[in-house]
């Protein structure tokens, strides 16, 4: 049976921390592909806060298109409106019907769907496995999941992994070249070299 990886995102723009990420999931959990879902647009976002979706699809695709177990999914960036995760595990249990799903997020977006801030949060947990993503010195607490959990799931389905690449944050990324700065080796290079050729992130950083 399949095991697929989700690892959706704004990825405004992908860097390291995200492939680090995917990959260490990939082996520890078995799975035979992970797949980068880009949103067309986050709900909690303003629009002129985001880059367009083209941009950042196909940043992913470039980030990803060199390891044979991940690839880009339109998914999201083809359906019109917000991107709500819930809609997206549907279609992909329906298109995977005989495989099990992995959604890989990081630590304040566990936290977010177990309060119930995410679209059908408690659908949502029952429909998937999920690996919350932690870097070293900021573990998640297990406890605090329990302890904020309004969703009625017992959270059984939720494992927790620390990437130490997790310090990378696109937040960062995008003010660095806002202000000039180098960001080798915090994206993958055709990613770096899109993001010049575009003149992307030029503005006041975001």
């Amino acid at each position: 049976m399949a095991r697929i990886g989700v690892m959706g995102g704004t990825f405004d723009p992908i860097h390291y921390g995200h492939l680090v990420t995917a990959e260490e999931a990939r082996v520890q959990f078995g799975l035979s592909q992970v797949l980068f879902v880009p949103n067309h647009y986050p709900p909690h976002k303003t629009l002129d806060g985001v880059t367009p979706p083209e941009h950042r699809y196909h940043m992913t695709l470039l980030a990803t298109v060199t390891n044979p177990s991940f690839a880009a999914s339109r998914i999201e960036i083809d359906r019109p409106g917000p991107s709500y995760s819930i809609d997206t595990i549907l279609e992909l249990r329906r298109a995977h019907q005989a495989g099990d799903l992995f959604y890989i997020t990081g630590a304040d977006a566990i936290l977010q769907i177990v309060r119930g801030a995410w679209e059908r949060a408690a659908e949502l947990l029952t429909l998937c496995q999920f690996i919350a993503a932690s870097r070293p010195g900021f573990p998640i607490d297990v406890d605090d999941l329990r302890k904020f959990n309004v969703t009625g799931n017992p959270l059984a389905n939720i494992h927790v992994i620390e990437i130490p690449a997790l310090a990378i944050s696109s937040t960062d990324i995008r003010r660095r070249v806002a202000e000039g700065r180098p960001i080798r080796y915090l994206v993958p290079e055709p990613v770096e070299t899109y993001i010049m050729k575009h003149e992307l992130y030029r503005g006041a950083g975001r």
